[in-house]
């Protein structure tokens, strides 16, 4: 099992320690670098800076945000990172929620399933420097009637394939990333629940002629190390209360949807409840320990070494950290743990 880390988004006050963490992970062995954006800092500007401040780490984006950007945009920002890393990219894609979506961008957020698999599509065509036609319900290259001819990428990327992850929550979702994708990012996956996300992945793969052999299952978790669990569990239940809470809509939040398929529907209700009436305090109060805990790694080396070992067990080839501490101290002492838990399971 491979270790990754996630930066977040860019602009919270901890950019040059953002560098410093890239680095450390990159001398430490890490596999990648993840970044993420939401309606802030792009991914992309980031992934540009940290890649020419390290050596051998990937850099990947979770996500790109599809509403964003046209797939073709993507496949030429996907390339030029590709070439500017020297082959260290990987491009991880996601449909954001609806508020991002329509509230941000102005993109409609609908049959998001159809919009990914088109979307995908046409990355692949134009990744692979074939002239660009592509006749679907989403879009439609070149636009019928008009000036414009089939072209194709001019430039060419280091690699011929460059590795397409695909963030998914939701069984349809999950099926269709195996079937199109070459990696799954995850988020609050729990080894215990594992079924829930391994089984329609397994589906999709299965659609494609595939097993998941091969197929990078890559959640992200929250590290906190220390002594004491509860002061672990603690400080990520405001992180927790957000997503569970305020993500997307009340009738469209992925992220409640899973903790309720977890078995915690009451508690699942309770966080939006508070968390949608500006009840923060509330919100995360109401976060059961016992989600926190199963979600993340809390502890000392030894607890984190035997909750990575029941992660490789469930199947995850790479587990990609992400901090809890703000300091650059703290989050360089996580990045260590990381290495060293993982090497006291033996999976290094």
């Amino acid at each position: 099992m491979r270790l990754g880390i996630n930066l977040g988004y860019w602009g919270l006050g901890m950019d040059a320690d953002n560098i410093a963490v890239a680095q450390e992970a990159d001398r430490l062995g890490y596999s990648v670098c993840w970044a993420a954006e939401a309606y802030g800092s792009d991914a992309a500007t980031v992934l540009s800076f940290v890649a020419a401040k390290t050596e051998r780490i990937d850099v990947g984006s979770a996500i790109f945000q599809i509403p964003a950007r046209t797939p073709a945009m993507s496949a030429m920002t996907a390339a030029t990172l590709d070439t500017l890393s020297g082959g260290r990219f990987r491009l991880g894609l996601g449909v954001s929620g609806p508020q991002v979506s329509e509230g941000w961008y102005g993109v409609k957020f609908d049959k998001p399933l159809a919009r990914t698999r088109e979307y995908v599509e046409i990355i692949r065509k134009a990744m692979s420097r074939e002239r660009l036609v592509h006749e679907g319900a989403h879009w439609t290259l070149p636009l019928p009637g008009g000036p414009g001819k089939p072209i194709k990428l001019t430039v060419h990327p280091v690699r011929e394939h460059i590795p397409l992850y695909i963030a998914a929550i939701g069984p349809k979702n999950l099926e269709q990333t195996g079937e199109i994708a070459d990696g799954w990012l995850g988020i609050f996956f729990a080894p215990e629940h594992a079924a829930l996300s391994l089984d329609p992945l397994k589906a999709g793969r299965a659609k494609a002629g595939k097993s998941l052999d091969g197929f990078d299952l890559c959640p992200t978790v929250t590290i906190a190390v220390g002594e004491d669990i509860k002061a672990g569990v603690d400080a990520q239940r405001s992180y927790a209360a957000l997503y569970i809470g305020g993500m997307g809509s009340k009738e469209k939040n992925f992220y409640n949807q899973l903790a309720r398929r977890m078995g915690y529907e009451q508690e699942a209700d309770e966080i939006q409840e508070k968390y949608l009436a500006k009840d923060y305090a509330g919100a995360a109060a109401a976060v059961p320990h016992d989600l926190i805990d199963a979600t993340s790694l809390v502890g000392d080396t030894a607890r984190i070494a035997d909750r990575m070992q029941a992660y490789a067990d469930a199947g995850v080839t790479t587990l990609t950290l992400a901090p809890s501490g703000f300091t650059l101290d703290e989050r360089v002492r996580a990045l260590r743990t990381g290495v060293e838990a993982l090497e006291r399971a033996g999976l290094a």
